[in-house]
């Protein structure tokens, strides 16, 4: 057992040397500005040493309700698996009542090219075409879902291949950070609870993301939003590493509408104002501004977002989702409780965009949006 601990601290609990900016390799310094998603580029793939990857899916229904489906796939310090799905319907029982479920999964595993998950009441298939997921759980009886969403946008990853590399030896890095977006979706299907049956037609957004090293050892500070107007959608998804790293920012993201993508490259994530609860808490962002700035067919591209956020709709523990053995040893490494702050805005944030010498176009629109605080 003291070899076992021993080996988990390596794999959650010890800080690292200052390696310095120069040990980050951000994907938005690939020659490549972006690369459309093939099936290919969808499957698993199950890594044997440490790593978390997840397939997250965001809906926005017609009549207003907001939730999402992830399956967690991680391995802990290559001695141990684990694959957990997770659903959450916000303001459940009124506002900032939400119902989040969260359950281990037993006898998971994936088709023979890994593009689709199992387990025990689990199903996450993609069909043949390769622009359709079906997400089925029977998994928890407080939450039974069967959705279909399906891809209305190109989908997209920065750079060749959505990779930010970790390491002083770039040509031998000892981690990474992958994003993959299916950025503008239909959705089809429901939730279903022991009250209601949640009829969730309408958007949703599709997000892979494999962390291919030790996740508080990869970032210490999140920011990301995801946006759908009436005809516009964006996502913005930024990280800053630790001082180990330089406290390096990437920062990347994209703006799409039916059957085109406008623009996918580098984009950023400002707090203009923030508070805290009480003194010695994480500063919660206020006022935001989120942009996207970069090139397509040669135009200049500009999105922004800009305003106060609403009053926060909830502040998620990250260790109180985490096993006990594990949640143990992360408490060494940091001093405040890695917190999430969730965000829900109907229509009272507005979406710019501006490409070339068009006219600028401004739709107001639905916002999910979370700030992460880790260490």
């Amino acid at each position: 057992m003291n070899w076992f601990k021993q080996q988990l601290a390596n794999v959650v609990g010890t800080e690292e040397p200052e390696y310095g900016p120069s040990a980050v390799q951000p994907v938005t310094k690939q020659e490549v500005p972006y690369s459309i998603l093939s099936k290919d580029d969808l499957r698993w793939k199950a890594m044997d040493h440490t790593n978390v990857e997840t397939e997250t899916f965001y809906f926005y229904a017609d009549d207003g309700t907001t939730a999402l489906a992830q399956v967690i796939y991680s391995n802990v310090g290559g001695l141990h698996t684990t694959a957990q799905f997770n659903s959450k319907i916000f303001d459940y029982e009124g506002p900032g009542k939400h119902l989040w479920c969260s359950d281990p999964l037993k006898d998971y595993g994936f088709d023979e090219p890994k593009t689709s998950f199992y387990a025990d009441n689990v199903a996450l298939e993609m069909n043949e075409a390769g622009d359709t997921y079906t997400i089925k759980s029977a998994r928890n009886d407080n939450c039974i879902v069967n959705l279909t969403v399906k891809k209305a946008a190109p989908g997209f990853q920065v750079g060749k291949d959505g990779t930010t590399y970790f390491g002083t030896d770039h040509k031998h890095p000892w981690g990474s950070m992958r994003h993959a977006f299916w950025l503008r979706c239909t959705v089809t299907g429901t939730m279903q609870t022991p009250t209601k049956t949640y009829n969730l037609e309408g958007k949703g957004t599709y997000i892979y993301a494999l962390q291919g090293m030790k996740p508080h050892h990869l970032a210490n500070r999140w920011n990301f939003a995801n946006i759908h107007t009436k005809d516009y959608s964006a996502i913005l998804m930024e990280y800053t590493t630790p001082a180990s790293y330089g406290k390096t920012t990437v920062g990347v993201g994209g703006i799409a509408k039916d059957g085109e993508l406008i623009f996918a490259g580098e984009c950023t994530a400002e707090h203009l104002t923030s508070m805290r609860e009480t003194p010695h808490d994480w500063p919660e962002p206020r006022t935001i501004l989120w942009k996207w700035d970069g090139q397509k067919d040669g135009k200049a591209v500009h999105g922004e977002i800009r305003g106060e956020l609403p009053a926060k709709s909830d502040r998620v523990d990250v260790l109180a989702h985490l096993p006990g053995f594990v949640k143990s040893f992360i408490g060494h490494a940091t001093g405040l409780k890695p917190h999430i702050f969730q965000y829900l805005s109907n229509d009272q944030l507005e979406l710019k965009i501006k490409v070339g010498d068009e006219p600028e176009i401004s739709e107001p629109g639905k916002v999910f949006s979370e700030a992460t605080f880790i260490s």
